[in-house]
């Protein structure tokens, strides 16, 4: 059974940073592309940053020079280092593997994390 947990997300003020992890078992996490997702209220949920089991990453423009996603295969974690946080950067985020070039790999998500960037 897939299972992916995700931590670090909290309230930081706008200019702020945070690093997220993911933690993932029931898979084999070194042949998997990776990728973190995000949902903001009202709005579909969209792929920020991906992985491939390569090293080889991928971002969205909006979060293009202030996030860093990395892997670490040994511990199945997938991070997400997010600097210069923005207010439009509030959202749940999840882990999930990733197919093509953002279609999530995996049925079952995690419970997210929520980030929050407010004075």
């Amino acid at each position: 059974q897939v299972q992916l947990v995700e931590s670090g997300g909290g309230l930081v003020q706008p200019g702020g940073s945070l690093r997220l992890s993911c933690a993932a078992s029931g898979i084999i996490f070194s042949i998997n592309a990776m990728g973190w997702y995000r949902q903001a209220p009202g709005k579909q949920r969209e792929l920020v940053a991906r992985i491939t089991r390569g090293g080889m990453t991928n971002y969205a423009d909006s979060v293009k020079g202030r996030f860093t996603i990395f892997r670490d295969n040994a511990k199945s974690t997938v991070y997400l280092q997010m600097n210069s946080l923005k207010p439009e950067d509030t959202a749940v985020y999840y882990c999930n593997g990733v197919t093509g070039w953002s279609i999530p790999l995996y049925n079952d998500w995690g419970q997210g994390t929520q980030v929050t960037v407010s004075s």
